[in-house]
């Protein structure tokens, strides 16, 4: 457990397997996280939120209003988004769909 923040280090999750994605070999496991948390902060700017990696274990959640959670991995992220701002963040929405295919995210 980190000392300062209380988070229990386990095994490597699902989400974070490099060379389990298309084009994902010869690509670090670091690199494939980076490339990850820029994908997911595509559609988190529809809901106002942003995604972080920290030292590679964990990502941290903000939102415009300045709250943050500490999630552990991607599938976690969801359910701390819905709570962040009280409704559904749904990646198939078809607003956040069409949003993303006008390039109306950042």
């Amino acid at each position: 457990m980190c000392a300062l923040c209380g988070i229990v280090g386990g095994g490597e999750h699902w989400t974070d397997g490099a060379k389990d994605f298309p084009g994902g070999e010869g690509r670090t496991r670091q690199q494939e996280r980076q490339r990850r948390v820029r994908m997911v902060n595509k559609v988190l700017a529809h809901y106002g939120l942003s995604l972080s990696d920290w030292q590679s274990s964990t990502f941290v959640l903000k939102s415009h209003t300045g709250q943050s959670a500490i999630v552990p991995n991607l599938t976690e992220m969801w359910a701390a988004a819905q709570w962040m701002t009280k409704r559904p963040c749904d990646p198939l929405d078809p607003e956040l769909i069409a949003a993303l295919e006008r390039g109306d995210t950042h």
